[in-house]
């Protein structure tokens, strides 16, 4: 059981950092950025992009390992 609140803990925050960084890209777009200053301030996103998604996915499989082991 302590996996599954843990994979559920870890899952709702990589979600919340995805949607962090799907409302500073879209901020960004309404910026009017010319392409330089916009591949700049997206190539900052990536990273945060890239650890919440990480995140997420272990939480998952934190969901199903306690699953599994019941």
């Amino acid at each position: 059981m302590p996996l599954i609140i843990m994979g559920i803990i870890a899952t709702m925050a990589g979600l919340v950092m995805l949607i962090r960084c799907i409302l500073r890209v879209r901020k960004l777009r309404n910026a009017g950025l010319n392409d330089e200053d916009m591949r700049r301030e997206l190539n900052k996103v990536v990273p945060l992009n890239t650890g919440a998604l990480l995140v997420s996915v272990t939480g998952l499989l934190l969901i199903v390992v306690g699953g599994i082991m019941g």
